[in-house]
C-alpha cells in the first residue's frame, strides 16, 4: 500500500526555520523524482521543490530560491525540505509526491507568524 507521510510543520516567527520530512512507503522509492508542494488559503497546490532519484536534478519555485533546501536519503526513503529565512507567504500545507504516483499524503501545515 503507497503511502507518504509528512511532518515537522509547525508555527514559527517569521524569519525561523523548519526542517519538513517525508517517508515513503509501499513503492520503489530511490529511482522516482520526489516533489514537495504547498497549498495556500484560498489558493491552489503549487510546486516548491523537486529532486531525481540520484539528487542529480534539483529544482525550486523562484520566490524559495536560496532560502530552502531539498534533499533524499534513499536508504530511508526519506525526502527533506530545510526550509530558512521562512516569510508569512510560506504559510501552506506541505505536501510530498512520489512522481507517477496519483497519491497525495496528508500534508503538514506551516504557519509562519509573530
Amino acid at each position: 500500500q503507497v503511502q507518504l507521510v509528512e511532518s515537522g510543520g509547525g508555527l514559527v516567527q517569521p524569519g525561523g526555520s523548519l526542517r519538513l520530512s517525508c517517508a515513503g512507503f509501499g513503492f520503489t522509492f530511490w529511482n522516482r523524482d520526489m516533489k514537495w508542494y504547498r497549498q495556500a488559503p484560498g489558493k491552489e497546490r503549487e510546486l516548491v521543490a523537486s529532486i531525481s532519484g540520484d539528487s542529480s536534478r534539483i529544482f525550486y519555485e523562484d520566490s524559495v530560491k536560496g532560502r530552502f533546501t531539498i534533499s533524499r536519503l534513499n536508504t530511508r526513503s526519506t525526502v527533506h525540505l530545510q526550509m530558512d529565512s521562512l516569510k508569512p507567504e510560506d504559510t501552506a500545507v506541505y505536501f510530498c509526491y512520489a512522481d507517477g504516483l496519483n497519491y497525495w499524503g496528508q500534508g503538514t501545515r506551516v504557519t509562519v507568524s509573530s
